[in-house]
């Protein structure tokens, strides 16, 4: 009689190992990388991104994000552990993986001399694209990122937002299925920030993104899976929901317009209700925090019930307001209070 051991292939379908190769773009054991015996800047890092993720990578600067990215992209070589990309070993020779990855670096560094078509048909002439399909894409890209208008001058006169555009551009001319973005948004306007994030959420329908960033506005906004690193470790993995749900309460923002004794009335009010705690703030607002296991719903019918007997005037209801701010500094003050059962 023969043992099938792990790994084998049962009649049902294919082996874990294979099965993790199909629905991973990522995966590391223990990755880990040490500079010079004195700076740890990936501490046995496991970590799974799933095909087709918006992935933020989240974390204080000098928690390893970069170092991470690079491993990945096998611009450096792990001190220990592994790391794959769509099952494949990541490494420098690895060089099938980094045909499937396109990186932008936080404030790219371009050639200044070189135009924003001349640069990207360099760059597509290194993926070995013949120019029938070169030039087209070069012109889409372009068009994609905004820079039609910017082809006749030279990169040395571009502001910091259209570098990051055209570092966007170069990312995409080998049109990889992973992209991993250092700080996309670093340094730019409202304006450039808002097409980054809007072109990101494009791009995830057909792709898997890993944004590394330490703007948790960002990662609320584009991500729908996130880790967490601190001091080279991550500490948490999971989807946007679950990083939500660490949050033992929720908290509700009324805006009113009224008298302020009556706000401060309502607040005391709202207080009395069981698994309720309210709290005035700016004079005419006030912030309800909810327990986990009350129905938020009742409560509000609750709250809006006593604003009326208060005789106040409802101006807009704000829901949800920093949670993943809330639960992302109380992940890193938890890992901070580990000490040396970390």
């Amino acid at each position: 009689m023969s043992v099938m051991r792990d790994g084998d292939r049962t009649p049902d379908g294919p082996t874990a190992a294979q099965k993790s190769a199909v629905e991973l773009a990522i995966r590391t054991e223990h990755l880990t990388k040490i500079y010079g015996q004195r700076l740890i800047a990936v501490n046995d890092m496991n970590l799974e991104v799933p095909r087709g993720s918006v992935f933020g990578l989240l974390g204080p600067n000098g928690a390893g994000k970069t170092t991470t990215l690079r491993l990945l992209l096998g611009l450096q070589r792990p001190t220990a552990g592994r790391a794959e990309v769509f099952g494949k070993s990541c490494g420098p020779n690895a060089v099938a993986v980094r045909s499937q990855i396109g990186y932008l670096p936080t404030n790219p560094e371009l050639p200044e001399d070189l135009r924003p078509i001349e640069y990207l048909d360099l760059l597509g002439k290194l993926c070995r694209l013949p120019r029938e399909v070169r030039q087209p894409r070069i012109a889409s890209l372009l068009r994609a990122v905004g820079l039609l208008d910017a082809t006749d001058q030279r990169i040395q006169t571009f502001s910091t937002g259209m570098c990051t555009r055209l570092g966007i551009a170069a990312s995409l001319v080998g049109d990889p299925p992973l992209l991993l973005w250092d700080e996309p948004t670093a340094g730019l306007d409202p304006s450039a920030r808002r097409f980054t994030l809007d072109l990101i959420r494009e791009l995830g329908k057909t792709k898997t993104i890993v944004v590394a960033t330490h703007i948790l506005s960002d990662i609320d906004q584009i991500c729908d899976h996130l880790g967490v690193m601190h001091e080279g470790r991550m500490i948490f993995t999971g989807s946007t929901q679950e990083i939500k749900q660490r949050i033992c309460c929720d908290d509700i923002t009324l805006e009113l317009e009224g008298d302020p004794d009556h706000i401060g009335r309502l607040a005391r009010e709202v207080t009395n209700l069981e698994g309720v705690e309210a709290r005035v703030i700016d004079g005419q607002a006030v912030r309800v925090r909810i327990a986990n296991g009350r129905s938020r719903s009742l409560v509000l019918a609750e709250i809006l019930k006593s604003v009326d007997a208060c005789g106040l005037s409802l101006q807009a209801i704000h829901s949800g307001q920093n949670v993943t701010e809330n639960a992302y500094l109380q992940l890193l003050q938890e890992d901070e209070a580990h000490g040396f059962h970390r």
